[in-house]
C-alpha cells in the first residue's frame, strides 16, 4: 500500500469560491447569524446552527484536494465530507445538500487555471441535478451521471445533453431499478471510458455516492461492495495515462452504514493502489 496522507483540518471555502457556483445572496443568507433553532430548507434538508460551518468546511476540503492533486504528480484524493453536495442548486438547498462541493471544486480548478477541462463522473443512485445545472451551458466540464431513473429528484433523462456551448457535454446514463455490476461495467467500458478518451480532461472528479449498493435501503440497485473498487480502478487507470493521475473523489450518498463503510474501503484501496 502506497503512503497515504490523512488531512484532518482544512480551511473553510472562501465565499468568493463558493460563489463560483452559487448565488451570493443565497450564500450570505445561509452564513449570516442564525437563531439557535434548526430550520428546514426543503422537506429533506435541515439547517442547524452548526450546518453553515460544516458546509463551508466540506467545500474547503474539495478545494484543498484540488490544490493537492495539481501540486504532486499521480496524486489522488478522497474527501470524506458532510453535508453532501450534488443536489444543491445555484440558489437553493436540496436533498441534504447545502453547497455543491464537487461543482465548487471543478469551477475553482478552472477559475484558477489549474485545469482547462474537468470531467465529473457521478455514480450516486440519485441524479446530480445541481452539478448538471452548474455546467449545463459550458464545455469546460464534462458531466457524466449514472443513476436510477426515474427516481428522485426527477431529472437526468438521456435527452438532457446541455445547451449552447455545453451541448453534448452533459451525458446522462439512466439505469433501471435493480441494475448490477455487469450493467455498470458495460456503461464504463462502452460509454464512459471512450467519452473520457475523446474529452481529454486535465482532472477527473467523482461524485462518489454508495447508495446504489444492493443493501442500501433507498437505492433499489444491485451493486456489490467490491465493484466500487472496480469502477475506481478503471478511472485510476485512465487518469494515470491521460491526466497525470489526477483524481478528486467526493463523498455523496450512502444510507446503510455497513455497506457504505465496506464500499468506501474498496474505493480507497483502488485510489491508493493505482
Amino acid at each position: 500500500m502506497p503512503d497515504v496522507d490523512l488531512i484532518e483540518s482544512v480551511e473553510p471555502a472562501a465565499v468568493d469560491d463558493i460563489c463560483l457556483v452559487h448565488d451570493r445572496n443565497y450564500v450570505q443568507r445561509l452564513l449570516s447569524p442564525k437563531s439557535e433553532k434548526a430550520i428546514m430548507l426543503d422537506p429533506d434538508t435541515v439547517f442547524s446552527p452548526s450546518t453553515g460551518k460544516a458546509a463551508v468546511t466540506a467545500a474547503g476540503a474539495v478545494i484543498k484536494a484540488v490544490n493537492l492533486v495539481f501540486g504532486r504528480s499521480n496524486y489522488r484524493a478522497f474527501c470524506a465530507v458532510r453535508p453532501p453536495g450534488h443536489h444543491a442548486e445555484r440558489d437553493r438547498a436540496m436533498g441534504f445538500c447545502i453547497f455543491n462541493n464537487i461543482a465548487i471544486g471543478a469551477a475553482y480548478a478552472i477559475a484558477r487555471r489549474l485545469a482547462g477541462r474537468v470531467a465529473i463522473i457521478d455514480w450516486d443512485v440519485h441524479h446530480g441535478n445541481g452539478t448538471q445545472n452548474a455546467f449545463y451551458d459550458r464545455s469546460d466540464v464534462l458531466f457524466i451521471s449514472l443513476h436510477r431513473y426515474p427516481y428522485y429528484p426527477g431529472t437526468g433523462s438521456a435527452f438532457e445533453k446541455g445547451v449552447g456551448s455545453g451541448s453534448g457535454f452533459t451525458v446522462n446514463l439512466p439505469m433501471t431499478p435493480g441494475s448490477g455490476d455487469e450493467d455498470y461495467r458495460r456503461a464504463f467500458e462502452e460509454t464512459i471510458l471512450p467519452l473520457l478518451g475523446d474529452y481529454r480532461p486535465d482532472l477527473i472528479m467523482i461524485s462518489a455516492g454508495f447508495d446504489c449498493h444492493a443493501d442500501d435501503p433507498l437505492g433499489g440497485m444491485g451493486l456489490t461492495s467490491g465493484f466500487f473498487g472496480e469502477m475506481t480502478a478503471m478511472l485510476v487507470g485512465f487518469a494515470a495515462d491521460r491526466c497525470a493521475g489526477r483524481i478528486v473523489s467526493v463523498l455523496e450518498g450512502g444510507y446503510n452504514l455497513s455497506s457504505l463503510a465496506e464500499s468506501v474501503g474498496f474505493h480507497l484501496r483502488a485510489l491508493a493502489d493505482g
